[in-house]
């Protein structure tokens, strides 16, 4: 008897995030092996901050992979993370990624830091 283990992704990426993170991914050279790491750390206008970047797995990481991108989050991230949407906005004022946080209470107006 097989068993199969199914892992729900934490996070959704947007189509327009997909496109801006493979983007970055091919100008900045990230090298093979490394992924997406997305995090979160104390500070900010709100309390906590979001980590979005290129990095190597560590052993705290759970890996999942995301509309074909390799993602890295550290398992203590995830009650903070779970169900997030990362987006990309491109506008007139604001261009960049945007993280929409089903776990957050507060947010600031950059969007960047929130408090759980």
């Amino acid at each position: 008897m097989s068993t199969t283990t199914t892992v729900t992704q934490p996070i959704t990426l947007t189509e327009g995030a997909v496109v801006q993170i493979n983007r970055l991914m091919k100008e900045k050279s990230v090298p093979e092996g490394y992924g997406l790491r997305i995090g979160v750390k104390g500070g900010g206008c709100s309390g906590f901050s979001y980590l979005l970047g290129f990095d190597d797995k560590s052993e705290k990481d759970e890996e999942y992979e995301i509309n074909g991108i390799k993602v890295y989050m550290e398992k203590a991230h995830g009650i903070y993370l779970l169900g997030m949407e990362i987006d990309w906005l491109e506008g007139l004022s604001n261009r960049g990624f945007t993280f929409k946080n089903p776990n957050a209470t507060e947010s600031c107006g950059c969007g960047t830091s929130f408090s759980a």
